[in-house]
């Protein structure tokens, strides 16, 4: 359903409809939304419907703010974002990233980075630079909302691949058939939007997997939007592979990041956009005719958090891995839901036995079982059996929701 199927359409409501563009009227509405709006202020009820965790920003990251505040630091800014915020970005991925950065000598050069007001920015931003009316971008699917709905006000069109999701004992999983991506170019095809590790699969993508996307799109002229937002966020490893460790300095990659997810900072709506330098000028007016740039105490905070933010980053990570464990480990001994134990990300995805109807189930649990998820239909071909459970939760309320959750099976 789009945002047009709900709005009222009598005159004067209808004219003023008529007269708009059709694309920001064709946008699909977010079920993860409609959840919300169902269950919000009810008495006790577990949230995990979004992706967002449940600690506020870190004091050392507010204090940066803070400071910049009392120094004045508020007036208009440089519109890719302060020297001092872009070097610590680059200071930042050469840590990460920096021993497999191929293309151009070390470290990353900060002329790569334009920072952003959170992912969803970086993400618009790549979309105008590359796709627009009559273009394609295909996404492998389930995904974000957000993705394609991106694409839809562009006025481009967004291709969904469908995911394979297995069951084979405790190996279940999720694969991406890359002949089934390369049957879906066509000439309209502009770029591949790939998310890995993946919301709300946790899928993540092998070195293999990266080579063989790379190989499609470089044979066939593509860029690649690629969102590595749960890079860090990894349970059994340093970080997850990474589009850095393939590509060469000519390829077409772009990279959305935030700091929302690895830093507990999703309110203070700061991301970068990585691209090859040549584009940086072409970015930097997409910034003066949107937002005109991020706040500087907005950008003092993320220098806090890229230099001095890992031990809290590991925090988070093992108390993820823990939730994932209960939780995973509660649903298992149900005997009715299927789902892949997740290896990276926030999030589980499961499908629980004779509920297709995601959308439905996931108000009736509101109702019934005093908990919030997401309904996979909203996340496109191949989710719509599953719901989506955010595991960046206080422990202690996933373990009260493990329990009303099986209990609610075992009705």
């Amino acid at each position: 359903m789009t945002i047009a199927q709900i709005l009222p359409h009598p005159a004067p409501a209808g004219d003023f409809l008529a007269s708009l563009r059709p694309e920001p009227l064709a946008t699909p509405l977010s079920g993860i939304d409609e959840v919300v709006k169902y269950g919000r202020g009810r008495q006790g009820l577990i949230q995990l419907w979004v992706g967002e965790g449940d600690t506020p920003t870190p004091g050392f990251i507010c204090e940066a703010a803070t400071r910049s505040l009392a120094a004045g630091e508020t007036f208009y800014t440089f519109q890719r974002g302060h020297p001092d915020a872009r070097d610590a970005i680059a200071r930042y991925m050469t840590g990460v990233y920096g021993s497999a950065h191929a293309g151009s000598a070390l470290p990353f050069d900060p002329d790569r980075f334009t920072i952003s007001i959170g992912g969803m920015h970086a993400i618009q931003m790549a979309i105008t630079l590359v796709a627009g009316p009559g273009d394609e971008v295909i996404i492998p699917t389930p995904a974000w909302p957000n993705f394609p709905s991106a694409l839809v006000v562009a006025g481009a069109r967004p291709v969904e691949v469908p995911m394979d999701f297995s069951m084979q004992g405790d190996r279940a999983g999720w694969s991406l058939d890359i002949g089934r991506l390369a049957d879906a170019v066509t000439p309209q095809t502009k770029a591949l939007f790939i998310n890995t590790p993946s919301n709300p699969t946790g899928w993540t993508a092998s070195h293999a997997d990266l080579a063989a996307i790379l190989d499609l799109a470089r044979k066939n002229g593509l860029w690649i939007i690629a969102d590595e937002i749960y890079g860090r966020i990894v349970f059994d490893s340093g970080r997850a592979p990474s589009f850095h460790d393939v590509i060469d300095a000519d390829d077409r990659v772009m990279f959305v990041q935030t700091l929302s997810k690895n830093w507990a900072m999703t309110g203070l709506r700061c991301g970068w956009l990585e691209a090859p330098p040549v584009l940086g000028p072409v970015i930097e007016n997409l910034v003066l005719y949107s937002t005109s740039g991020v706040a500087m105490p907005i950008q003092r905070a993320a220098i806090a958090a890229l230099d001095r933010g890992e031990g809290f980053l590991a925090h988070q990570i093992a108390r993820f891995r823990q939730n994932r464990d209960i939780l995973c480990d509660g649903l298992a001994a149900s005997g009715r839901v299927r789902f892949a134990r997740p290896q990276a990300a926030m999030y589980v995805f499961a499908a629980i036995d004779g509920e297709p109807d995601t959308a439905a189930l996931a108000l009736r649990l509101v109702d019934e079982a005093n908990i919030g998820v997401a309904p996979g239909s909203t996340f496109g071909a191949g989710g719509q059996n599953f719901i989506r459970l955010c595991i960046a939760a206080n422990t202690a309320d996933i373990v009260e929701a493990t329990r009303r959750l099986t209990k609610w099976l075992a009705r």
